[in-house]
């Protein structure tokens, strides 16, 4: 089959709908479809969705040649609490790392203060006698006796799952791996996880944690990712699964069963990835990417088509939006602020008579009262339906019958009895408070960054993206909104586009000026030689490419900078250029060098990935004519909060260049496009819809 006739199937499962993708070739879509999330058995989502792509493209499962998968079952395992029990090995006398965590509050004055649940209690925290010194020299030995103990600790402890983190590990592996053995040869039935392995870098307690919620969701995505691949071989898929990661590369189902915790965040990465790709097409240096579904509103912020990427995040922070207060995790990620604002967001009235949204949400089992499953509370999507953004008729291409009167009844009973107000003020506040929450995440995102929203163009997706992507934008201060083709599917179309990849990241200590070059060099080659025989496994006999990096601070601070390395062994020479290259870097981050400072090293990585999709050269701007619309709708403008009668047009009658003043709805199988009216929507040369906005408000 050539390259051209190749298919290959994409499947995101979310926390509400399941998005399933068909391309033929690089990225000509056959098919696409919303399918409910069945949170019981995932799988069987994913099958009725690639069944319906299948069916609607006229193909069999057994002629598909590539198959990539994003899940969000990790992330909701560590949400939920629904993982394996844990037990902690650590170095005789660090058995609290966990409970000394970086020995500060992270709201200082909060007498209330609640403690980020870290997954294993102190009578799980287990230790052993053994040491290895910061270079990675025997200090104490392992004895077999220390080993016997450890083991009766562990069958006493109940554990079904252990996370070791011995004392410098990432320097000599070897007393980790030794346990690692022996535990499987006698406990097989034990999962065990390594820090080496998992999160070889200096700090104790980032790793430690990393290395717990490996282990926590490893027992259950082992199973998961089994099933799985078992169920789509029986329906004749022959080629390899390959998962999407956080970081924003693809790796085997294999690779993700040993590092489950590399998958937390993969279906977002993929929104990231479509819209660093769309950002290239159209020729936008710098973009927020706006990817809003039925549970969680993600967004991030993109320059020269790269998605701002980080080497850490948080896991269920106890206090939402205040850094500290969740489980530190130190893996290769794309950096995006993630909110409970999507379509599923349950609204209601608290104690104090004040109305609020999310974060709790009503996912797909029983889902929005609209869809008529069970849901008795109010959500988003009810306020759109009321509102009349969203058409019954077209609404996730039918499948899903919707009930417009139970949803105004839901408003008006939770919220309106409460407030006095109708159910149709009960859904615009409750649109309002919404779409204010995910520009507020917006504008924070962005001063965290150091970055400008106002410069920035939106590009929305996601099945919940671009119904409410004016009302965001106009709150966040953006005036250009992209929204790509199939929007509703954006993630899975992502992961189509997402290279092969595995990352490394290995502590070693060392400073600028006497750098053990020969050492160095010698870590660089078995980083090498381990990370392309990771991505190998998926990238076949594909071209790869290396990327090293250098994890780099004046001597003394806490915090690094990363540094791009050239792909080859460092010399002498290389010094002077690594020491301009981190002062130029620190001056644009902290607006100057230090001058007499000493330089240190304390990271260096290599990812192994195959190059990116080419993209075409960004087409000529069609000339603009504006079009009359054949048909219109009745909505509650969100500009005034009237009734008003809008466009209704369907997105596939749109040509080049044709051009629709707001209000109107722009309707697609899978989402509805909103253009309020201070904005304008024309179809670009590429089939972007591309929203502009009147910042003058002259359109009524």
């Amino acid at each position: 089959m050539t390259a051209s006739q190749a298919l290959r199937l994409a499947i995101d499962i979310g926390g509400t709908f399941t998005d399933t993708v068909l391309v033929a070739g690089e990225d000509t879509i056959l098919a696409s479809t919303k399918t409910l999330t069945t949170r019981r058995s995932p799988a069987d989502g994913a099958m009725e969705g690639a069944a319906r792509v299948m069916a609607q493209a006229g193909r069999s499962l057994s002629e598909v040649t590539g198959f990539i998968h994003g899940t969000t079952l990790a992330t909701n395992a560590l949400i939920e609490r629904r993982g394996a029990r844990v037990a902690t090995v650590t170095t005789e006398g660090f058995r609290d790392i966990l409970e000394i965590a970086y020995e500060r509050r992270y709201s200082q004055y909060d007498i209330n203060l609640e403690k980020p649940d870290l997954l294993v209690p102190r009578e799980r925290s287990l230790t052993i006698r053994e040491r290895m010194s910061a270079e990675g020299s025997v200090l104490i030995a392992m004895e077999d006796s220390a080993i016997e103990a450890l083991i009766a600790e562990l069958d006493a402890s109940g554990a079904e799952a252990v996370a070791v983190c011995l004392m410098h590990a990432y320097a000599n592996p070897d007393h980790e791996r030794r346990l690692r053995g022996i535990l499987a040869a006698r406990r097989p039935g034990l999962t065990v996880s390594i820090s080496s392995e998992v999160s070889p870098e200096a700090r104790e307690f980032d790793r430690l944690c990393t290395t717990v919620a490996n282990a926590y969701i490893q027992p259950l995505m082992e199973t998961y990712l089994a099933r799985f691949a078992a169920r789509f071989a029986v329906e004749g898929v022959t080629c390899p699964i390959l998962m999407m990661t956080a970081g924003g590369g693809m790796c085997t189902i294999q690779t993700a069963a040993r590092f489950p915790i590399r998958l937390v965040e993969s279906g977002p990465a993929g929104g990231a990835i479509l819209a660093a790709r769309i950002a290239a097409q159209a020729g936008l240096k710098q973009v927020l990417s706006f990817d809003v579904g039925g549970t969680t509103a993600k967004l991030c912020l993109i320059d020269n088509a790269r998605p701002q990427t980080s080497r850490q995040f948080e896991i269920a922070r106890a206090a939402r939006f205040i850094k500290g207060s969740g489980m530190p995790v130190r893996i290769p990620v794309i950096e995006m602020i993630e909110i409970g604002a999507g379509g599923g967001s349950i609204a209601g009235v608290d104690r104090l008579g004040r109305l609020t949204v999310g974060p709790k949400s009503a996912g797909s089992e029983p889902g929005p009262v609209a869809f008529g499953r069970g849901g008795t509370e109010p959500a988003v999507t009810d306020s759109d339906v009321t509102l009349g953004y969203i058409v019954p008729e077209t609404f996730a291409e039918g499948h899903i019958r919707i009930d417009p009167e139970a949803s105004k009844e839901a408003l008006s009973r939770v919220i309106g009895s409460r407030l006095d107000m109708d159910g149709i003020g009960a859904a615009d506040g409750v649109s309002r408070i919404v779409d204010e929450s995910m520009a507020s995440a917006a504008r924070m995102h962005a001063v965290e960054s150091g970055k400008d929203l106002g410069a920035r163009s939106m590009i929305a997706f996601g099945g919940n993206g671009p119904l409410h992507a004016t009302r965001v934008a106009r709150s966040a201060g953006v005036s250009r909104i992209v929204i790509p083709p199939n929007p509703g599917v954006g993630s899975a179309v992502g992961f189509l586009f997402a290279p092969v990849s595995f990352e490394i990241v290995r502590s070693r200590y060392s400073l600028l000026e006497d750098m053990d070059l020969e050492g160095i060099n010698t870590l660089f080659a078995l980083l090498i030689d381990e990370a392309q025989s990771v991505a190998a496994q998926g990238a076949g006999e594909a071209e790869t490419l290396v990327q090293r990096t250098a994890f780099m601070r004046y001597s003394g601070q806490g915090h690094e900078i990363e540094i791009a390395l050239p792909d080859r062994d460092l010399t002498a020479q290389d010094l002077g250029p690594l020491t301009a290259a981190f002062e130029a870097e620190y001056a644009k981050q902290f607006s100057r060098p230090v001058p007499g400072m000493k330089i240190e090293i304390l990271n260096w990585a290599v990812r192994v990935a195959t190059p990116d999709a080419e993209v075409p050269p960004v087409p000529d701007v069609p000339e603009l004519r504006t079009i009359a619309p054949a048909a219109h709708r009745p909505i509650i403008c969100d500009v005034d909060g009237r009734e008003k009668q809008v466009a209704f047009v369907p997105r596939a009658s749109l040509k080049p260049g044709d051009r629709i003043i707001g209000p109107a709805l722009i309707t697609e199988p899978q989402t509805t496009t909103l253009v309020s009216a201070d904005f304008s929507a024309h179809a670009d040369a590429i089939g972007n819809l591309v929203l502009i906005r009147d910042q003058k408000g002259e359109k009524q």
